[in-house]
């Protein structure tokens, strides 16, 4: 494991962007400036993370997503 976390991060075991060691250590989110403990999902490259809307969910059980555009820091947390 590498002192950078991965450029895309899902917190979904089902999805092929899933890490469970880069998880366990622990990625911090920092979004536009402000540190985010909301996020499912990111992708640096892209500039998006996917955050939970409210509390509703699909027809499978999966929390509904909101994709927000911005500058994505990923770090690890001490």
């Amino acid at each position: 494991m590498t002192d950078v976390p991965p450029n895309h991060l899902s917190i979904n075991p089902k999805s092929p962007h899933y890490d469970e060691a880069a998880l366990t250590k622990g990625v911090g989110i920092r979004f536009n400036g402000k540190e985010r403990t909301d996020v499912l999902e990111y992708s640096v490259p892209e500039g998006w993370i996917l955050v939970a809307a409210g509390t509703s969910r699909d027809r499978y059980g999966n929390p509904m997503t909101v994709k927000l555009k911005g500058t994505v820091e990923p770090f690890f947390q001490s």
